[in-house]
């Protein structure tokens, strides 16, 4: 593994495969209430230029959990809003931490700032990429399928940061992958051509195409942090684009639905669907926890 965790694409399959495996008994000793605490003295410095739920908690959850601490860093409350630059606050804030978490916008931001660090970086969300979310998402299809072999998965909307890492986990992962989404809105030009010389892989305008026969359904909100002035418009594009009984109808029978979340009920997924998968999308959501200490864990050796 990289020195450090900003992409899925650093992660060879193998390396991958480690961190689910460390992940799934990393909770199965949390649930039996094992004390596991080989951070102590550690400090990871967690650096927000966007708003978070999950991350935040998963994050300082999971290094209190494992014996270190964290500290959380706004923006607003550094230097930087008075203009010092992201490498010089790497400079000086990885001179006294053990590792950081940066949740940002351009992924150039995050890259530069990992140049500088002399402490392991990960990435919490860019605009480009969101491998802890994807990690965690492919723990709790482990879990629930029992192995990716066979399996399809079909992303539903827009071609963001999470359709980005989706692509790179599942075909890493050895999944069929299909993206649904409109013109105007496709993933990452380089990564699709790589997925189709990779794996599996096809992106389509067709919704119920491309869901076919799908095990997985996955879908995200419309509008991501930083697009609200494009919400109505993006609305207007992504109509057709919504998980609902259509395309659960479609999928093949007994299969899952993710989200993220947070969830806009009636927009990119309809509520009854939601809930008809909610013990799932919840248990996605807890899997960030340990997903994410499995990380940390292999990035502190």
């Amino acid at each position: 593994m990289h020195k450090n965790f900003l992409c899925l694409k650093d992660c060879s399959a193998d390396e991958l495969n480690y961190l689910l495996r460390r992940a799934i008994k990393l909770k199965s000793r949390f649930k039996a209430g094992e004390v596991y605490r080989p951070f102590e003295g550690k400090v990871l410095a967690m650096l927000f230029e966007k708003a978070s739920t999950r991350t935040r908690v998963s994050f300082e959850a999971g290094m209190a959990q494992l014996g270190g601490t964290s500290i959380y860093l706004n923006t607003s409350e550094t230097q930087l809003k008075n203009e010092e630059t992201i490498e010089d606050t790497a400079r000086a804030v990885s001179r006294m931490v053990d590792l950081v978490m940066i949740r940002t916008g351009p992924h150039s931001r995050l890259e530069a700032f990992a140049k500088e660090s002399e402490v392991p970086v990960i990435n919490g969300l860019t605009d480009f990429a969101h491998p802890c979310q994807v990690l965690a998402d492919l723990m709790t299809i482990r879990e629930r399928k029992g192995s990716f072999k066979g399996l399809k998965l079909c992303f539903v909307g827009d071609g963001n940061n999470m359709a980005n890492s989706l692509i790179v986990g599942g075909i890493k992962a050895g999944m069929a992958v299909r993206i649904a989404c409109p013109a105007g809105y496709l993933p990452d030009a380089a990564l699709m051509d790589w997925a189709r010389k990779t794996g599996d892989f096809d992106c389509q305008p067709d919704v119920l195409g491309m869901a076919k026969g799908a095990d997985v359904v996955y879908t995200d909100v419309w509008a991501s942090m930083g697009q609200e002035g494009e919400a109505e418009e993006r609305r207007a594009a992504f109509a057709g684009y919504q998980v609902n009984q259509a395309v659960m109808d479609v999928a093949n029978a007994g299969a899952m639905v993710l989200h993220c979340l947070p969830a806009h009920r009636g927009e990119e997924i309809t509520a009854e669907v939601l809930e008809a998968h909610a013990d799932e999308i919840f248990e996605e959501a807890e899997n960030r926890l340990h997903a994410q200490k499995a990380v940390l864990v292999r990035l502190l050796g």
